[in-house]
């Protein structure tokens, strides 16, 4: 089964509009939608910063990013 895309409208259980033209008789589609408001609840912060708070505590975050950035780096002028 192949797959394809369209961005579609739905607003109270009905679609409102299609950007793409949809193959006649009954479709099954899988609705994936954006819900940022829902995305982070405050439990989950709260959760998600004492699992992770601490890790890079002995870490000198200047001198890393040098490091990285030098990395990075091509000597093109040599």
């Amino acid at each position: 089964m192949g797959h394809k895309i369209v961005e579609a409208i739905i607003e109270d259980g009905q679609i409102k509009y299609v950007d793409g033209k949809l193959p006649p008789g009954r479709i099954r589609v899988h609705l994936i939608y954006d819900a940022a408001e829902d995305i982070f609840q405050e439990i989950d912060r709260t959760r998600i910063v004492a699992q992770t708070s601490g890790i890079y505590k002995d870490i000198d975050g200047e001198a890393e990013s040098r490091k990285l950035r030098a990395s990075w780096e091509r000597n093109i002028c040599d």
